[in-house]
């Protein structure tokens, strides 16, 4: 039986991320992992592929929209093979990557499938057993199949089946209104699917503010996709002529056809084969790993990280948990732990939607106070002359001093603009700290000025 500092259960961005650094610490480690493909949700199955993809949708999109330009383009429409094939290169570069960094020989890599046999043994699905005196669990999620009538029962993709495809679709269903189900819809919708999304929630995106959501519901609408929010589906079913939705929507009931249903109502972690409870680690209803601000468990031996433990499915912070996790478990000292109070988070839909830090409801629930100024990309000269009018940046201040506390931008590139906000924000700084700085025009990042000087202007009055 073999024996080892630190076990690490899946080799994705947490999991890797934390074997390597435990490793530079100078301890034994193994990554045990029986997926079929090594390299995790994101590189295989979440953010590159989709994103690859997203970005192609939206060089079609720009063809298409030519004319607003003043360019006569022939009518330009999505070659999937072709696609699909790009797409896959640029995923097989990453997956290689990080498979030569797995097989290193800085920790050993066993591909296998893992359960607890008790709180230090893991029974592999190969016979073997295996001993730590640390272990973290890093097996990311799933997609969920939501308790609907039928929708266990019919054929049904997931994000898995959309990244994949090879043909543009007639027509699909999106159930759901979260990240995932709104990049992909507008994905569909710009390859040339007819797509229909039905969304539980009052609004889509609605982890995100009332504000930003509309935002991207109009955008949406305007590019042609039938929006359904504020649903509750009654039931899925399958005939002949494809697939029926019926929901409830202000009162009626509707019934929506497509050939394909899209189910992308979430994640859900995937813990159930772990026999956690032969090791005394606690979860919540539904699988997330319950763990304390150093990513212990209930079992303080073993530690968690990423999206099986939450609070947030996002890479950066998955490899965040998983570094502190190994720091944490190898008795490094002075180790301090995740600030959530910088959390940054980005949605590639078109406009784009990206948050840092606190956001105006989380300030008002905890009555803390602050100030908040907007200003639209419609009034803003970069913004203007490449067509993209809609949305807004969004700074929320501390009201005394003007120390940033958040920012929200949605429009064009908000996910490489918002990065504006990260360094100050980390080092506390304040409204004034960042109109020191220089702002080239024209440029798209100089449009965070506008609200910065707005704040600073009514700190002065005071």
């Amino acid at each position: 039986m073999r024996a080892y500092d630190l076990a690490v259960i899946g080799g994705g961005s947490a999991g890797y991320n934390a074997a390597r650094v435990a490793a530079e610490l100078g301890q034994r480690v193994a990554i045990v992992d029986g997926a079929r493909r090594l390299g995790g949700l994101c590189i295989l199955r979440g953010c590159m592929p989709s994103k690859t993809l997203l970005y192609a949708a939206e060089v079609l999109h720009l063809a298409q929209e030519g004319k607003a330009f003043g360019l006569a383009i022939p009518p330009a429409r999505a070659d999937m093979k072709a696609m699909s094939a790009r797409k896959r290169r640029i995923i097989k570069e990453f997956a290689d990557d990080r498979v030569r960094a797995l097989e290193s020989g800085k920790f050993d890599l066993i591909r296998a499938q893992a359960r607890f046999a008790d709180s230090r043994t893991l029974d592999l699905s190969d016979g073997r057993r295996l001993r730590a005196r640390r272990f973290l669990l890093a097996t990311g999620s799933r997609a969920s199949v939501p308790a609907i009538p039928g929708l266990a029962e019919i054929p049904s993709w997931t994000s898995d089946d959309v990244l994949d495809l090879d043909f543009v679709p007639a027509s699909v269903i999106v159930l759901g209104g979260g990240v995932v189900a709104c990049e992909l819809a507008q994905f569909l919708r710009r390859i040339g699917a007819r797509v229909t999304l039905v969304q539980r929630s009052r609004n889509i995106l609605r982890d995100h503010s009332k504000d930003a959501s509309d935002v991207i519901q109009k955008a949406f609408v305007d590019e042609g996709i039938e929006l359904f929010a504020g649903t509750a589906i009654q039931r899925v079913a399958a005939d002949r002529r494809g697939i029926a939705v019926e929901f409830l929507h202000d009162g009626r009931k509707i019934t929506r056809r497509a050939a394909h249903l899209f189910n992308a109502l979430g994640r859900e972690p995937n813990t159930a084969a772990l026999n956690l409870h032969a090791a005394g680690v606690r979860t919540r209803p539904g699988g997330q790993v319950i763990t304390n601000r150093w990513q212990q468990t209930s079992a303080p031996h073993i530690y968690a990280a990423g999206d099986c433990a939450g609070p947030v499915e996002i890479v950066h912070v998955a490899i965040q948990q998983g570094e502190l996790a190994a720091r944490r478990a190898a008795g490094v000292r002075g180790l301090k732990p995740i600030d959530y109070g910088l959390l940054l988070n980005v949605v590639f839909t078109d406009p784009q939607l990206a948050t840092i830090g606190r956001m105006e409801r989380d300030l008002a629930a905890r009555d803390r106070p602050f100030l908040a100024a907007s200003h639209p990309f419609g009034d803003h000269g970069r913004s203007i002359l490449m067509e993209a009018r809609r949305g807004y940046v969004k700074v929320i201040a501390e009201p005394r001093r003007g120390r940033i506390l958040g920012a929200e931008i949605v429009g064009i590139d908000a996910g490489e603009i918002i990065h504006c906000f990260s360094a100050p924000l980390a080092m506390r700084a304040t409204v004034f700290d960042m109109l020191r700085a220089p702002w080239y025009h024209p440029t798209l990042a100089e449009i965070v000025t506008y609200p910065l000087e707005e704040i600073a202007s009514s700190i002065v009055r005071k």
